[in-house]
Order: C-alpha cells, then sequence, then structure tokens
C-alpha cells in the first residue's frame, strides 16, 4: 500500500498536549462539593474563542448518524482559526482523533492519529488541524463546546499524499 498508514496510539496528556487537551476526571485534582457528595474537577479545558467579530461560546450535542468503518482514508482536515473546540462523550466509548500541529498549512506527514479509552474528550487549541470526528459506532453523543458566530472559522485542506487510518 503506497501513501501514509496511520495507527492510533493511546491517547494520554502528554502525547495530546501539542494540540489541545485530554478531558478526563484526573484523580489527582478533584475537589469536594454539596457536603462532600460529589467530586469536582475544575478547569479541564483552556476555552479560547474570538468573541470578535459576533462569536460567542456555544454547547452543543452532536450525535454519530453513521459510524467510521475502518481502514479508513483520511483525504481532508480542518482547522478553527477563532476557537478552540472541545468534544466530551455523553456515553463511554471509543473513538479516533487524528491531528496535526496548528499552522497556515499541514502535511499528511504531520498528522497523528489518537484513540481515546472510552471515557475521554479532547479540546482541540484554536488553528490545530484536525480531521472531523471519528466514531466507530453510530448513536453516540458527544458534547460540543466552541465559537459560533460571524466570521469564517473553518479552514479545509484537501491532503495531496493518501493518508489510511487503521486498527
Amino acid at each position: 500500500m503506497s501513501g501514509i498508514t496511520l495507527k492510533p496510539q493511546l491517547l494520554t496528556a502528554d502525547r495530546f498536549k501539542p494540540f489541545g487537551n485530554v478531558i478526563e476526571a484526573a484523580p489527582m485534582a478533584h475537589t469536594a462539593m454539596n457536603e462532600l457528595r460529589f467530586e469536582r474537577f475544575d478547569d479541564l479545558v483552556d476555552v479560547d474563542v474570538d468573541t470578535s467579530p459576533e462569536g460567542r461560546v456555544a454547547v452543543s450535542i452532536a450525535r454519530c448518524r453513521t459510524p467510521t468503518k475502518l481502514p479508513y482514508r483520511v483525504e481532508m482536515v480542518e482547522r478553527h482559526p477563532l476557537g478552540s473546540q472541545a468534544f466530551i462523550p455523553l456515553q463511554r466509548f471509543v473513538f479516533i482523533v487524528v491531528v496535526g500541529r496548528a499552522g497556515e498549512d499541514i502535511e499528511a506527514a504531520d498528522l497523528q492519529a489518537f484513540i481515546t479509552n472510552g471515557r475521554q474528550g479532547i479540546n482541540y487549541h484554536k488553528g490545530v488541524w484536525h480531521m472531523p470526528l471519528i466514531a466507530l459506532e453510530a448513536g453516540h453523543d458527544f458534547l460540543v463546546i466552541d465559537r459560533v458566530g460571524e466570521g469564517a472559522n473553518c479552514d479545509q485542506v484537501f491532503l495531496s499524499d493518501t493518508v489510511t487510518l487503521t486498527q
């Protein structure tokens, strides 16, 4: 097979740091609340949105209608120059993330793939190149935190090299 093959590696906060934040309830970062009946995990992502022109933070839900089957050919990546973008699974399930560092352009060889442990969400930093959502099963919901409003906030690039995402 010619081209580039991406096999996802396990998602960790250290591995994902150049691209954004891993969102998970880490045991060392919690406080008690509500008469000790709950543990609270604060400040898990760096929500970073440009509020001009007419931009604001939005909380949405995205549901997977069509699952991605592997192997999968990655043809396009996108970035959001005006805001970070977080995806938090609302059920326990594994999903795959394909990313490349922020910059004006991206090459296929610069992409990396990660697989979640089923309990993790992710937050892309502003301008980070990424493939749109990849869920392996239909029906799963993501809580989405990103920027909405006026202004061009989605750049797309079609890759010149073949990239195949495998298991």
